[in-house]
């Protein structure tokens, strides 16, 4: 029995646990509002909302950086943030590494000794095997000597990442780290960080407002609105079956159509008859959630098929987002395409569904802001 618990206290060692986190400024109404989220030791966590919604206000918070009015924060069975102001673990002692916004390296000191800062208490030949085992983890073996004001800005967010990893914390947080990359680095950027923290087996917590970049990067993602979690999913969860059409809007491109249920397995929509992944639970009427790619562009004769006009055509190169105006629809609806185009703006068009959607309660789409 000693050695199942023993095991279980192993696995969860990193796991981090925020739990009812509520934080207010000044005179101001509370940014976090009973904020609970979980995140599996070893997992990243990709926390995505709109500008204002608490995104780096529980990233500060979670770090030490600010004190929570109430609420928990605990990795493993240590509480870093407990109620009111009992307890309060400064950032120095908390075990969590941080990699800011554009790295934000000590100009002064050489790669090696930027890695090395954190190491307190480390003596001189571990402090080097430490360095020359980060560097090489994020692609920087042989870099010690060089000065920040040499790297790229790819290269210096490894070196951040290095730095965060050298004092093994039990927890990384990312602020936005890679806001101030070129596209052309970031997707690089990103896979390389991600495999150096799988490597060291930390649990991490990437802010973010780049809704891709959570989708793409992340084991989970934590969509936050108006100071709570709206929903924590796996990343095809979260796209596939969004807990409302706020949050399904929000994470990607939605197709978000008034419907009324016709049987228990479909709803009649403005594209005509929908069929419905999940019985309706008692809604008769609400908002028929769609992806872009589950609309395919038609003859407008062909039977069963929504009579719309073109209205407008953007072309990404693997595929164009081609947008219709629908007949007895008022707002247009985007229709992924791949493939060559064969439609112009101005030209009539027919559009059918493939695949099951979802009805939700009548809900508004967010503000993207971000």
């Amino acid at each position: 029995m000693t050695d199942v618990t023993d095991m279980n206290a192993k696995e969860n060692a990193n796991e981090l646990h925020v739990e009812g986190l509520t934080k207010s400024y000044g005179d101001g109404g509370p940014v976090l509002r009973g904020l609970d989220l979980t995140v599996p030791t070893g997992a990243l966590a990709a926390v995505l909302g709109p500008s204002g919604c608490g995104k780096t206000t529980l990233l500060r918070i979670v770090a030490g950086f600010l004190r929570a009015d109430a609420g928990t924060v605990r990795v493993g069975r240590r509480v870093l943030t407990g109620p009111g102001a009992g307890v309060h673990v400064p950032p120095e002692r908390r075990r969590v590494g941080i990699v800011p916004q554009e790295g934000a390296l000590f100009p002064h000191l050489s790669v090696a000794h930027n890695v090395t800062f954190g190491l307190k208490g480390v003596d001189r030949a571990e402090r080097r095997r430490r360095t020359d085992e980060m560097l090489e983890l994020v692609g920087l073996a042989g870099y010690g000597d060089r000065m920040p004001h040499e790297l790229s800005g790819g290269q210096q967010q490894r070196v951040a990442l290095a730095r965060a990893l050298a004092p093994r914390p039990q927890l990384v947080l990312l602020d936005e780290p890679f806001n101030a990359l070129d596209s052309a680095l970031r997707a690089g950027v990103r896979t390389d960080v991600r495999t150096a923290l799988r490597a060291t087996g930390a649990t991490a917590v990437l802010v973010t407002h780049d809704q891709q970049e959570a989708l793409s990067t992340a084991d989970l993602v934590a969509v936050v609105r108006d100071g709570r979690v709206a929903q924590c999913a796996t990343p095809q969860d979260l796209y596939r079956r969004p807990a409302d059409p706020w949050v399904a809007d929000f994470v990607g491109d939605a197709v978000l159509l008034p419907g009324t249920v016709e049987t228990d397995s479909t709803a009649r929509t403005p594209l005509g008859t929908v069929p419905l992944g999940a019985p309706p639970a008692g809604l008769r009427t609400g908002t028929v959630l769609l992806r872009p790619e589950q609309l395919r562009l038609t003859d407008p004769t062909a039977e069963g098929a929504a009579r719309g006009t073109v209205t407008d055509v953007c072309y990404y190169g693997h595929d164009a987002m081609v947008t219709v105006s629908v007949d007895g629809h008022d707002a247009p609806v985007g229709i992924r395409v791949a493939g060559p185009l064969r439609v112009r703006p101005g030209e009539e068009t027919g559009v059918r569904v493939v695949g099951a959607g979802a009805l939700h309660a009548e809900g508004g789409a967010p503000d993207r802001q971000t």
